[in-house]
This record gives C-alpha cells, structure tokens and sequence, in this order.
C-alpha cells in the first residue's frame, strides 16, 4: 500500500511528495505516512477513471453484477484484516468494526442484484407502432468523498450502487482512516477493469481538484455542512450533479408511556455507540416529565457502568474519539451549557493520559439555549430537556436546521403516527434506534443535504434518466400541418 491507486496499480510517491501522518486515536501513535494527492495525481485518477468508462458501461449487468458479487467474497475472505485497521485507525470496539465490515460486504451483494435487475421501463403508448421507453444511463466518472467514522461502510453505501449503475469512480477517503480504503484496493478490487476504480489520497484540497475537475460529473460526499456548503458552491458553475449528506442533530423523544429503563438503554445505545461519532447519534433527548425522574437514574446508572478504552480490547464499551479537534468540539459545548444552568450528573471530563477519550456525559436542565442542544457535538455527550405535551416534543424535534434522524419509545399507535407525520427528517425510528437496511433509503432533510443512499433510491442517485419517444413506422403525422405542408 504505497499511495494513491490508478489504473489497478499502486503510485510510488516522489521523495518531494508532500505526506500527511495517520494517528492510532487510542494512543496518538503514528501508524502510516502517506502522499497528498496535488492536482497532477487527481487528473491521472480522472484521466483512468475516463478512459475505463465507455467499456465498463457497456459491459452487461449480469457481468457488473458478478464483480460486485467477486468484491464482497474477497472482503469476506480478508475480514478479520480490514476489522483490524479499522480499529487500528479509527478507533471503534472490535465488535462494531466486525458490524461494519459485514454491512460493508453485504451493500455489494446487494446492488450487485438490484443492478442486475433495474434497468429502466417501457411505457405505454397511446397509438400502434410507437415505443416509449425509459433509460437509467451512468453519469460517468464519480468522484466519491468519504468521511472517517464509517470509512469502509460509507464507501460501500456510494461505490457499490455507482459500479452497479455504469459509473467509474475515483475515491478521496479521509487522510484520517484511509488505510482500509487502500487495503480494498489491495484485497477486494484487484479484480475490476483498470481504470473503474481509483483513489486518491490527501487532505481537503485534493477533495477540492477532484470536485472541480470538469471531467468529473457527480460528487457523493459524506460530512460536515461546511464542507458540503463548498463542494455546492464548486460545482454549481458547471452544474454537477452533488449527492450530500451533512451530518444531523438527531432528536430521541421518549414518550410517557415507555417503559424508562428500556428507554434508558436504546438512548445510551442510539448516542454513545462510536463515540457518539455518528451522523444518526442522538445528539437530544426529549423526556415526558412523568417519567423524568426514573429514566435518567437508569441512563446514569448505564453510563457510569461503561468501560472507557482501546477498541482492541474486547472488553472496551466507549472508545476514543478521532482527534483533538473533534474531541475539543465536545468540550465546548459541554463548557457553553454549564455556563447557561445545565447539571452533568455523570462523566463530562476529558480522559487524560494517551489517546483521545472523553468519559460519556449525561445533562439534564438543558435548553435551546445552549450549543449542546443545537449545534452537532459529534460526541460522547446525552443532554436530557424535558416535556409536557406530546406535540411539545414535536415541535422541540423540529426546532433544529438538520434533519437526517429522529427516534420515538413509545407503545401509543397514536403517538406514533403523529411524530412519523409530523417530524421533519429523512428516517424515523420508533423503539429500534439506528437500525438499517439494506432496501430502506438513507438520507436527509433540510441543511442535512439531498439524495438518498440505500434502497432502489441509492441507486438511482447514480444514475441519469432519459426518455425515448421511437415511431418506429416513421409515418408522417397530421398535427406536423402547416410544417409538413409539401
């Protein structure tokens, strides 16, 4: 794993290559030092990913299908060595890389048969001898923009349904974890026609050349507002097609008639697993006030019983986070709602010694106020508020800019169907937080972005349609008069 891949081939980097550093989060090591990508590698990316394009298009569905089907077994095959990285560099509990791995695996299989098998339709026509038809066609050369906390699962979630739609692709994993990226290419994609898949390496600038290339018609990226805000911003001027999904605020209601201690426990599940470092986290927590009280006894009483330590310890429950960066993040916020009256009444400090570990925190007393419960953590942090009125607890969900998740503990069919109808965002989940799948589409609302991943809609993010009108007896028609008047 030398660098960047192109053409099925790892670069040597040139000894004035500049390097970035990846860092072992659990104990702030140095495990790899990479080349950035500058403008030249990114056009050779785009220059292969191009000139594989036409036969990789061409080439039939079932034989698509079969590469996507050779991919997964191969990551199958090499697991347990793609867990290891992924806990290496990122830093999640052995147990969650395992999840990971094994959705990764599965999301090829999955758009290996759904592209195998959705190709478009025939219309009905309103009168003999005309055939109209409708054509799902690749956008060409996709540029895929992946962020750290699910480096492998958030590739597959875009590289799968862009191979199984006609597309090549050129990847920028993030310079934090793209060692499993790599490790594909090494293990998993040796196998695909030279040029279909690429990947570059390297920080936010050589994000930038690629969404820039005018070669490059279709950007899928994962991340933060801020970063989609420009990639927008990028390709507008040409009229790229952008698939973003940046990040959420999720809201977790909790209902007065749920029970509080198995509440307690999908709530520490839905907001702590990674860290907290997931888009979907519960980052709000909307109590009834009837069962205020008993609920955050039990979630305290989960929290303090977690094992804080390295994701190779099989024993870890909460591993460290990414970085300094990201971890400072928490703490500010933490610092902004202590400011303004909230209680922590479990965690809420930095771990000091090697690594990047926060203790989970929970708060209760929080309010719009505060960054905590308005802003994206991004982190191991429960900020608790309370309610009144169910539709209450609707509108707090609302009161956000992101709308990606929300989740719902309730028995109450009435409740359920007004917070499914009345809350704002892409998935909502009601007494099974978190859980995916495979068919069921994945996206946002509002600044969480646009597009869909999962499901027939992911494929359709990566693929263009067209609409043939055919006469197939090419018989002049009596509305071309006065135009066809000899």
């Amino acid at each position: 794993m030398l660098g960047h891949y192109i053409n099925n081939k790892f670069l040597k980097p040139s000894p004035k290559a500049s390097t970035f550093v990846v860092d072992n989060p659990a104990t702030g090591e140095t495990i790899a030092v990479l080349p950035k990508a500058g403008r030249r590698e990114v056009n050779l990316a785009v220059a292969s990913a191009t000139a594989a394009a036409l036969d990789w298009r061409r080439l039939s569905a079932s034989d698509k299908a079969e590469m996507l089907h050779e991919a997964s077994r191969k990551m199958r095959r090499h697991a347990s060595t793609l867990i290891e990285l992924l806990t290496l560099e990122q830093g999640k509990p052995h147990l969650e890389n395992e999840e990971e791995v094994v959705w990764s695996y599965n999301t090829f299989d999955y758009y290996a048969e759904l592209g195998r098998h959705s190709r478009g339709r025939v219309l009905p026509s309103t009168e003999y001898g005309v055939l109209n038809m409708v054509i799902k066609e690749p956008y060409g050369v996709v540029g895929c923009i992946v962020p750290w906390n699910y480096p492998l699962l958030l590739l597959a979630w875009k590289l799968a349904p862009a191979l199984a739609a006609g597309n090549t692709v050129v990847i920028k994993p993030s310079e934090l974890t793209p060692l499993p990226t790599l490790s594909l290419c090494e293990v998993a994609f040796d196998h695909f026609p030279a040029g279909v898949v690429n990947v570059v390496l390297g920080d936010g600038s050589a994000g930038e050349a690629l969404v820039r290339h005018p070669d490059v018609p279709m950007i899928a990226f994962t991340g933060s507002l801020a970063t989609g805000q420009k990639i927008a911003s990028h390709a507008a001027p040409r009229m790229k097609k952008v698939h973003l999904e940046l990040g959420g605020k999720d809201a977790f209601v909790i209902a007065d008639d749920a029970d509080p201690r198995l509440a307690a426990k999908a709530v520490a599940y839905a907001g702590l697993i990674n860290a907290g470092q997931v888009c979907t986290s519960t980052e709000r927590i909307y109590v009834s006030a009837r069962i205020a009280k008993p609920f955050t006894v039990a979630l305290v009483d989960l929290v303090r019983g977690l094992k804080i330590g390295a994701g190779a310890d099989p024993t870890t429950d909460i591993g460290p986070m990414i970085g300094t960066r990201y971890r400072e993040k928490t703490v500010r916020h933490l610092a902004d709602a202590k400011r303004r009256g909230t209680r922590v009444l479990a965690g809420g400090k930095v771990v000091q010694g090697r690594g990047y570990f926060h203790q989970p925190t929970v708060l209760v007393g929080c309010d719009h106020t505060m960054k905590i419960m308005t802003e994206e953590t991004f982190g191991p942090a429960l900020p608790i508020m309370t309610y009144r009125t169910f539709d209450e607890a609707i509108a707090l969900a609302n009161d956000c800019i992101y709308g990606l998740g929300a989740c719902l503990y309730t028995s109450d069919a009435k409740k359920v169907h007004a917070f499914y109808e009345n809350v704002k965002a892409g998935t909502i989940w009601i007494n099974d937080p978190l859980t995916d799948n495979y068919a069921g589409p994945f996206g946002g609302m509002k600044y969480t972005g646009g597009g869909r991943e999962l499901g027939e809609e992911g494929l359709d993010e990566f693929r263009e349609t067209k609409h043939v009108h055919w006469d197939i007896e090419a018989k002049p028609k009596s509305w071309w008069l006065p135009y066809g008047r000899p």
